[in-house]
């Protein structure tokens, strides 16, 4: 089969031949029919990913497709059964494995591309805004990156959730894209010189949500209430900010980290609890991915340019026939 790897650190991604993986006990294979990029497939590439991978690796975190083959032994989706799947990589191939707790049947009215794109992005902002910060109703949530991967599905699930939202991003197209999302109040990043006042003018916030990281979360924290809940996403902009301690106490706010993927170590219930929330809310209409960009297999090296470039808003997806 196909499959697009890198060999070395910081290696072009190259589209080679390779064996069709075989699942082991407690495995599904699963033909795939759409492999979601993120800014995590980066960091592989880079060297710079919480886990790393030995090499060659295929990348791909996040997959959509039917089942094909269940290991020896194993209870799962019954093979034709369309799913999606997180599984760390392999993805971005023509078939992949996944661990059979980390795949979840999609209703009728999911495509596959939809399948592969929520996982991550909705589930990070789910699991962060519902489960660690407990964002009420009523509440003013700001979303720095908010024309992002993850930063549009915090501002659409904090909508949901009945918050106040304030989005930050760079440019009137990608506020737009904010806008279309849900948030009621848009920054440009680009045109504001003082962030931390037009923050503060507003009222201030509630519960920040900080996917770039650097100066942008420094006014952030100035302009946040009281018993304020601040989550730091990921750093996207190369910048990891060095939170004063005094400023925390003061005003007894809270930091909180949040990477998703290492609940499935620690407490994989709650993650496969929230995303079978989210699930439910896009197959009920409530929640609308949003995929930039659907790129064939062929063009995979394109798709990750565009997160290379940050020229992408919401998810670029890969699909294959």
């Amino acid at each position: 089969m196909k499959a697009w790897q890198i060999n070395a650190l910081n290696a072009a991604l190259t589209c080679v031949q390779v064996p069709i993986p075989q699942p082991a006990t407690g495995e599904v294979l699963i033909k795939v029919a759409a492999c979601a990029l993120n800014h995590a497939d980066l960091l592989i590439q880079s060297g710079r990913y919480q886990e790393r991978p030995s090499f060659p690796v295929t990348l791909g975190i996040e997959i959509a497709g039917t089942v094909q083959a269940l290991g020896r032994d194993t209870q799962g989706p019954a093979i034709g059964t369309r799913v999606a799947a997180f599984i760390g990589t392999g993805g971005l191939a023509e078939a992949a494995i996944a661990p059979v707790g980390q795949v979840i049947a999609l209703p009728d009215q999911v495509d596959h591309s939809t399948g592969a794109a929520f996982q991550i992005a909705y589930g990070t902002s789910h699991l962060a805004l519902g489960h660690k910060a407990r964002l009420q109703a009523g509440e003013t949530l700001l979303v720095l990156g908010a024309a992002g991967g993850v930063g549009l599905t915090a501002v659409e699930i904090g909508k949901h959730m009945g918050a106040r939202v304030i989005a930050v991003a760079r440019g009137a197209d990608r506020l737009a894209v904010a806008q279309a999302a849900g948030a009621d109040m848009l920054i440009d990043s680009a045109a504001e010189p003082n962030l931390k006042g037009a923050l503060r003018a507003a009222g201030g916030v509630d519960v920040v949500y900080d996917a770039v990281g650097g100066p942008d979360f420094m006014a952030a924290l100035s302009a946040t209430r009281p018993e304020g809940r601040l989550l730091t996403i990921g750093f996207a902009g190369g910048e990891v900010p060095q939170i004063p301690a005094n400023l925390l106490l003061v005003k007894n706010l809270s930091v909180m980290g949040l990477y998703w993927g290492g609940y499935l170590k620690f407490a994989p219930q709650v993650l496969a609890d929230s995303l079978a929330q989210v699930l439910a809310w896009i197959a009920a209409g409530d929640l609308r991915p949003h995929i930039a960009h659907h790129l064939p297999f062929d063009r995979a090296a394109e798709g990750l340019d565009l997160l290379q470039r940050r020229a992408s808003t919401g998810k670029v997806v890969i699909t294959l026939p």
